[in-house]
């Protein structure tokens, strides 16, 4: 008979045979304090009796997965309210890991968001919900058809309303109460009775403005730690209470600390106030990515077409993309052709020509024809998402220093509340002072503790850190980054929206066939007039800034991936690569050593090609065009200031090879890292284009690579190319 056991459901990976049921239920039942080992091969899931005492689930676990199967874990994360402080987080984290099945749990006092891993057939999502509210914090939960992003900015909002207003009532009531105390004090005013005023003044202070810090005291002492609300809650009520036994004649004394114990709760209350707004401000960089999202997708169900909610797209769904149109999900073109601006995920301005079996991804922008494609990643799966869960990750991680101060933090409070209490004994017994002189030294002790390093000033230098980080284009890979980043030697920079401005510009106009610079511009920017691609926009904007105005074509039609066609009073014009050209019939041969040279140069070349009216077929090149984007001004001087810190710099971008080592060249940087994936890259160089931070260079692109790099100063220049090799292996 088994007198201590315990049956668990483990979900498995891997199994693929019989033989697997055999293996796992032999290997397993021979673990130390195994009674039973049995595995349902239709549902994968490992019941195991077993002795607690003897064996941990965690032990069970890893040794699955030592033999070659895996335990998948569910992963859950809530935004929180009444997380004011890493002791508050570290006693949630606590108890969460007290809960069987829970292997991971991060609260984080900044964002106010816990991050929970958990194995679903051990532990559940109610079960997790009842220990966080059991532990005094409350759930901000998704209801009324609200996305969770929308949950979590309301519920940003609605803390830091909540915050200014206690704020303001409690600067309202304490400011004249201080006043009044300090002329009664000098007897420049006062009343018979005037201390039960204010006495009522101070009651509002204390039990409205303060009485979360009551609640978050009571929660902290009945899990056994004190938290620095315990320090508010003691140091603010001694003065309150002990003034109204004066009031009550109660204890013999002619002053009360009324005044004393309203300024602990409103100064504090001001602390968390800015406190609450700058964790507002520090994810706002996370909200501008969540925007980017597509709202609405036309789905194509049975044949018919209809708009539902991007969320409602399911895997293998058919969707329309029209020009103009955002592509709503990750994908693959399933009929036609067209480009598409991906400089959301890759910062490159110039689209990318894609056709059928191509792979499309979610929030890009599909410039010209209409396609359809099939859904193949949804939801968290989707490359948006993935980044967006990169940049929440980086805001929620905790650094060395804070590491450090959450284990301090557990023996702090306890130490300054036997200081005070020493300190109010010494006073009394040592000094020989009256009663409330004592309590009144003992509440500094208490009160200066408050807003301690320990408990404040650490995690909140770091969300203010990443936050001005964040305001000036700069984003930090995670928390422990910041921390290093004063011993960085090698600095990364994308190049789109960064070094560069992102938008494509005209560079050079090149007239042939009796064709002059004005006649040509005129005519490829009426050609392009319409256009949505960014380089027919581009020449449009020079016809613009020369003549003023532009005619429309009189008629207009793009092909993706190789031109337009045009036709204006006189002309058919056809502007395109030389594909474009080829397939019109143009020859183009006398112009490529042209072409080569300012292809070699980074700079996306177009030939424009006429022929009259009476005679469509007759095309003839009349010029060529070239396109680029433009080094915004001030960023040569930044790198060179970057060179001259002894800095070594490197240009990270997703665009081609060759029109990557031009800028770089143009710029005055040696070594160049193309075609770099965006997941590779953390943060869209579209973030960085709306910050338009110039000077300092926009973007620090911190990889995990780079993280070694940056630990080992003295490390060899060869072993940097080993690793960026590696990371572009990694593609």
């Amino acid at each position: 008979m088994i007198n201590n056991h315990r049956s668990i459901f483990l979900p498995l990976t891997g199994i693929t045979c019989s033989n697997c049921i055999t293996g796992i239920e032999m290997a397993v039942t021979k673990l130390p304090g195994v009674f039973e080992a049995k595995l349902d091969f239709a549902g994968e899931r490992l019941k195991v009796v077993f002795d607690p005492d003897r064996l941990d689930y965690k032990d069970l676990i890893n040794f699955i997965e030592k033999i070659g199967f895996g335990v998948p874990t569910g992963k859950l994360e809530l935004l929180l309210t009444g997380i004011s402080d890493n002791l508050n987080a570290l006693l949630l984290e606590k108890n969460l890991l007290k809960l069987d099945g829970v292997l991971i749990a991060n609260a984080n006092p900044g964002s106010e968001i816990l991050h929970v891993e958990y194995i679903p057939g051990i532990a559940n999502v109610a079960g997790i919900s009842a220990v966080i509210k059991k532990a005094g914090f409350q759930i901000m939960e998704t209801a009324g058809g609200e996305k969770p992003d929308d949950v979590e900015l309301n519920a940003r909002t609605s803390e830091l309303n909540n915050q200014k207003l206690l704020l303001l009532l409690g600067l309202f009531l304490t400011l004249p109460l201080i006043t009044f105390s300090m002329l009664r004090d000098f007897k420049i005013v006062g009343f018979a009775g005037d201390e039960f005023a204010m006495m009522g003044v101070a009651a509002l202070v204390q039990f409205v403005v303060g009485w979360k810090f009551y609640v978050g005291a009571y929660h902290s002492l009945r899990y056994g730690v004190a938290n620095m609300d315990v320090l508010i809650m003691m140091g603010s009520s001694v003065a309150f209470f002990s003034s109204c036994f004066v009031a009550f004649d109660i204890i013999d004394s002619k002053n009360v600390y009324f005044e004393t114990s309203a300024a602990i709760i409103t100064l504090i209350r001001l602390g968390k106030y800015l406190e609450t707004r700058m964790k507002s401000r520090a994810s706002s960089a996370l909200g501008a990515l969540i925007e980017l999202t597509p709202k609405t997708a036309s789905v194509l169900r049975n044949g018919i077409e209809s708009r539902i909610n991007a969320e409602d797209v399911v895997t293998g769904d058919l969707l329309i993309v029209r020009p103009g149109e955002k592509v709503p999900v990750d994908g693959i073109i399933y009929e036609g052709k067209s480009s598409f601006d991906e400089s959301i995920l890759t910062g490159e301005s110039m689209p990318v020509d894609k056709g059928i079996g191509n792979d499309v991804f979610g929030a890009t922008i599909n410039r010209e024809g209409t396609v359809k494609i099939e859904a193949s990643k949804i939801g968290k799966n989707a490359t948006l998402s993935q980044i967006i869960e990169q940049v929440r990750d980086a805001q929620n991680t905790k650094a060395p220093i804070q590491k450090l101060t959450d284990e301090v933090g557990r023996y702090f409070v306890p130490i300054v509340l036997g200081l005070a209490l020493f300190t109010f004994m010494g006073w009394i017994y040592v000094a020989e002072v009256d009663w409330m002189g004592a309590m009144i030294n003992a509440i500094a002790v208490m009160v200066i503790a408050c807003p301690c390093a320990i408990g404040l000033a650490t995690p909140t230098a770091i969300l203010v850190g990443a936050s001005k980080g964040a305001e000036n284009g700069i984003l930090y890979k995670n928390s422990e980054v910041l921390e290093k980043a004063g011993h960085i030697n090698i600095v990364v920079l994308d190049k789109t929206g960064t070094i560069t401005k992102g938008e494509p510009e005209l560079k050079h106009i090149i007239p042939l066939n009796g064709f002059n610079r004005d006649e040509l511009l005129l005519l490829a920017s009426t050609a392009e007039n319409g256009s949505e691609h960014p380089i027919g926009k581009s020449i449009v904007k020079a016809g613009i800034q020369k003549f003023k105005t532009v005619p429309f074509p009189e008629q207009f039609k793009a092909f993706g991936g190789f031109g337009i066609s045009a036709a204006t009073k006189e002309d058919n014009v056809i502007i395109g690569n030389n594909k474009m050209m080829t397939n019109s019939g143009v020859d183009i041969e006398d112009l490529e050593p042209q072409i080569s040279r300012l292809q070699d140069e980074g700079k996306t070349v177009m030939i424009v090609a006429v022929a009259k009216k009476t005679e469509p077929d007759s095309f003839k090149p009349v010029g060529i065009i070239a396109v680029a984007d433009t080094i915004k001004p001030g960023a040569i001087d930044a790198i060179d200031e970057l060179h001259r810190l002894g800095l070594d710099l490197v240009m990270m971008t997703g665009d081609n090879e060759r029109t990557a080592r031009a800028i770089a060249k143009e710029v005055g940087i040696d070594r160049v890292i193309s075609e770099v994936p965006p997941g590779v890259r953390l943060m869209p160089s579209e973030r960085c284009r709306r910050w338009n931070h110039s000077v300092t260079i926009a973007a620090l692109w911190l990889q995990w690579w780079e993280m070694e790099l940056m630990m080992r100063p003295l490390l060899q220049r060869q072993m940097l190319e080993l690793q960026l090799a590696q990371a572009r292996i990694l593609q």
